[in-house]
């Protein structure tokens, strides 16, 4: 009887993890099992291995300095492309990143576009540089997406966000666009973790929350990072809306919450270093997006503002999921990720995800 009763105890766990197992899905396994011990009771546990993890790998500050930064593949690409233009066309591009680190290494904070098929307005434009001297061997990347030449579509994946949708859509850059992506970029936290709101096609699916960073397009097509301060409805003039957590930059200024407050790192909290992913708006209404290991919060908020941002909010976090992809040619060809570190293959988002994205194309 003891038996029986303890099998029947754990069967119904052992027939969801079944269930979870045989899902499509391009995730790993084991990260699919972390998650799925998350959403099914064990999500403090979860996060305090997790947390002690990071902090016994945490990076050691000082060591010796880089003396070249790491290869850009997509920026490459593109330069190499460049070199047979034909006309030049001004046009407003942001300044070179300054250097925080002295001596500069070359082409440090260099802007270098990466579709080849426009080169005298590049829609996207990509760089690094070394953001904190007290680790000299830390290197950020940053993307620049022109406002004026781009659009920016967001996607719902196979199973993030979690909300009732009457079609989660392709799942993936659709074939019919691909003559005309540019780039993509992973979205934000899992709806369960940071309490945010998600619209999109005119609905709302997950109540919005005023005073939540939210990346919005409205129907004329301008996308912005906002605090939210419209209610739990998206409304009619919405074209998609996605939360996560209040902003880290707000009016040029860092969060002064960043450095101990509980917002933001739902699952590891603000002060644990680890691959960190955010999204500002620069004072012309570009994107600004910035990925980089071992960040606190804060530490990107930094770099955000340091790169021109006035205002930007945290997208995902951890190794598994930052993705910044930029594509050489029409057709999604010459895909190529933002840093070299990147976990995620560039072909992600070539095949159904699981998780929500951007898509950046050129009008």
């Amino acid at each position: 009887m003891i038996a029986l009763a303890a099998v029947l105890s754990v069967l119904p766990a052992v027939v969801s993890y079944a269930l979870m197992v045989l899902q499509p899905s391009d995730t790993s396994l084991g990260i699919r099992s972390v998650e799925w011990l998350r959403d099914n009771g064990a999500r403090g546990l979860v996060n305090k291995v997790e947390s002690v993890y990071y902090s016994f790998n945490a990076p050691a500050t000082g060591g010796p300095p880089l003396h070249a930064l790491p290869h850009q593949a997509g920026a490459a690409a593109a330069a190499a492309a460049a070199r047979n233009r034909t006309a030049s066309i001004p046009v407003y591009s942001p300044a070179r990143i300054a250097p925080v680190i002295s001596p500069a290494l070359p082409g440090e904070g260099e802007w270098h576009s990466t579709f080849s098929a426009d080169t005298t307005r590049p829609p996207v434009l990509v760089t690094s540089y070394r953001p904190d001297p007290n680790y000299p061997q830390m290197v950020a990347g940053l993307a620049w997406i022109n406002s004026t030449t781009t659009s920016t579509q967001l996607y719902p994946g196979r199973s993030e966000p979690a909300v009732s949708l009457p079609s989660r859509g392709p799942m993936e850059i659709p074939p019919t666009m691909r003559e005309r992506v540019v780039a993509t970029f992973n979205s934000a936290f899992k709806l369960s973790d940071s309490g945010g709101g998600f619209a999109i096609g005119g609905h709302t699916y997950a109540a919005m929350h005023d005073g939540m960073a939210t990346i919005v397009r409205y129907r004329n097509g301008r996308v912005d990072i906002i605090s939210w301060a419209g209610g739990p409805s998206a409304g009619a003039n919405v074209a998609y809306a996605r939360q996560n957590l209040p902003l880290i930059v707000e009016g040029g200024r860092l969060n002064p919450n960043l450095s101990d407050g509980p917002e933001w790192g739902a699952t590891l909290g603000n002060a644990v270093r680890v691959w960190r992913s955010g999204l500002g708006v620069d004072a012309r209404g570009n994107l600004i997006y910035a990925v980089a290991p071992d960040q606190t919060v804060g530490s990107l908020a930094a770099i955000l503002r340091h790169a021109g941002a006035v205002r930007a909010m945290e997208l995902d976090i951890n190794t598994y999921w930052p993705s910044f992809i930029t594509y050489r040619a029409p057709g999604a060809i010459g895909a190529a990720n933002l840093l070299p570190g990147m976990d995620r293959s560039p072909q992600r988002y070539l095949t159904p995800d699981d998780r929500d994205f951007f898509a950046v194309y050129v009008k």
